[in-house]
């Protein structure tokens, strides 16, 4: 290969072996069809000495995506590598990126799960990390949101965030790789699309920069995810019917983390987004009691911290809060 070729490679490299449990690691990658996922299934098939497995999950939403998918099983059956269609058993509802998004996983998972693979490897570049961080950015969002695609979240794990889209498509160009374009990814009735059109014509942020910065803040929490399991150890004290956080005058990004333990304590399957957050720790703060999702949260009378319990039968004298 030419020496930019060679580079690449052992930038794809450098990302697994920082990234996987170790230089044999069994690798699933996530192939839809794109310049994106075929170039950085070439790389890593070039690039990597563990096993490498491949999987399209074909959602069947759109015609065309059945001929994109056996396009991808045609050139890994041509490269020898182990390739598998993957399909829901239900047609997709709800909000359609986003229930797309968690079959997808969902799907990728149980495969890797059959097939023994350590990881699910997805083809997330600099320029989506821009996108979501601006689109984030947009809504509010603090260090959690704001560190945006992670390199790795368990098991999945994005090499390619160093990666800018120009070079993926260059790259299949040069190496006569073919890739599908998926006509969504122009449609405008996407937040992401409107926000890559807007990009497009603002170079005034380097994707790879803000790629950095993204790696940066997902490090910020980390440590404060650290932080917190340590203090949840001394600070959250079950109780028969619940739990009691007993200090509550830590920062402000220490003490969301802290209460968001104590509701998961009471409710697992919460999930609380940032303004919700905010005003239950407003009531709390202010010495009034609420409740969210099941769970009513109220500040101890005596004083000794705010107690977390499973909601009594609608009807009490406290405000409601919507986890989301």
């Amino acid at each position: 290969m030419p020496d930019a070729n060679d580079a690449k490679l052992k930038r794809i490299g450098q990302a697994l072996a920082r990234l996987t449990v170790g230089p044999q690691a069994s690798l699933l990658l996530a192939v839809s069809g794109g310049p994106d996922s075929m170039a950085m299934l070439d790389l890593v098939v070039h690039g990597w000495q563990g096993p490498v497995l491949a999987a399209t999950v074909d959602h069947g939403l759109r015609t065309g995506s059945a001929d994109e998918a056996h396009m991808v099983a045609d050139f890994c059956a041509a490269r020898g590598i182990a390739h598998a269609i993957l399909q829901p058993h239900e047609p997709i509802s709800g909000s359609l990126q986003a229930a797309a998004r968690s079959v997808r996983y969902a799907l990728l998972h149980a495969h890797a799960d059959c097939l023994g693979a350590d990881h699910v490897v997805t083809a997330h570049h600099a320029d989506d990390q821009l996108e979501t961080i601006m689109m984030r950015l947009a809504r509010g969002a603090g260090v959690d949101g704001l560190s945006a695609v992670r390199a790795r979240n368990g098991r999945v794990i994005r090499p390619m965030l160093g990666f800018r889209k120009a070079e993926l498509v260059q790259y299949c160009a040069a190496q006569a790789i073919p890739f599908a374009t998926d006509p969504s990814n122009t449609s405008n009735d996407f937040d992401r699309v409107r926000m890559r059109q807007a990009l497009a014509s603002f170079d005034a942020v380097d994707p790879l920069m803000a790629a950095r910065s993204a790696s940066a803040l997902a490090e910020a929490a980390e440590a404060l995810d650290w932080a917190a399991a340590r203090e949840a150890a001394l600070a959250l004290v079950p109780e028969p019917d619940g739990v009691r956080l007993t200090v509550m005058d830590y920062p402000p990004g220490l003490l969301r983390r802290l209460v968001v333990a104590a509701l998961q304590q009471v409710e697992p399957e919460i999930a609380v987004r940032g303004p919700a957050l905010d005003r239950l720790l407003a009531q709390l703060l202010a010495g009034e009691q609420a409740m969210i999702g099941n769970v009513l949260c109220r500040p101890d009378g005596a004083g000794q911290g705010w107690v977390f319990r499973p909601a009594p039968p609608r009807g009490g004298s406290f405000s409601a809060i919507a986890p989301e």
